[in-house]
């Protein structure tokens, strides 16, 4: 630094590219906290966890934000990218929690539930008995002690509104466990699966109406 220039200081070429480097960082940060508080979590095979395609999520987005109705209640019951859509979409006076055995989303805070379908009803008090306006569950395996625990969950939680997504092979149990019917809306993965996967409701899925 020298004083030639009328007193004022100049800043070194290094200096003043991490200047405009932290500057630029902290406007990136800025724009994404504007526009969504969300944190993308990658999916993780080894814990089952298979992403909707973007499609998908979003439709399913907007049925649950058009089912819970005007400051609804939505529980996700092991639908991490299901809850980042609907985060995403931000609808407003629309609470959204995730129940989800993963720990890596609780950089979601307050949203976040740690959720063990092996202890399916050992839940926070906060989560009261039958407050939720909409239940979207996807457990994370194809077999009938999942789904069967998971119901219990759903069971729970649910005011009425129930809507699965899992595979084909489970409608029979899906129907006689919790009353649910196949969808013709058909969910789509980011990755091929060997198993075919439905959705089932106990109530007209607007979706439905559109195919």
């Amino acid at each position: 630094m020298d004083d030639d220039d009328d007193g004022v200081p100049q800043l070194s070429s290094h200096t003043l590219a991490a200047l405009q480097e932290f500057y630029a960082e902290q406007a990136q940060k800025s724009t994404r906290d504007s526009e969504s508080d969300i944190v993308s979590v990658d999916e993780d095979w080894q814990l089952s966890q298979f992403w909707y395609s973007d499609e998908t999520a979003r439709s399913l987005a907007k049925e649950a934000i058009d089912a819970c109705g005007e400051n609804g209640r939505i529980a996700c019951v092991s639908t991490p990218s299901l809850y980042q859509k609907l985060k995403e979409l931000s609808a407003e006076g629309v609470t959204v929690y995730l129940l989800e055995y993963d720990r890596r989303f609780s950089v979601y805070g307050e949203d976040f539930i740690f959720y063990d379908y092996n202890d399916p009803l050992n839940l926070p008090e906060r989560l009261e008995p039958h407050s939720f306006d909409l239940v979207i569950a996807d457990p994370p395996y194809l077999s009938d002690e999942c789904l069967r625990k998971t119901a219990e969950t759903v069971t729970y939680l649910t005011k009425g509104k129930v809507l699965l997504c899992t595979g084909a092979v489970m409608e029979d149990l899906a129907l006689s466990i919790l009353g649910l019917k196949i969808c013709k809306f058909v969910p789509k993965h980011t990755r091929s699966l060997a198993n075919e996967f439905r959705c089932y409701a106990n109530y007209p899925l607007a979706l439905d109406s559109l195919l």
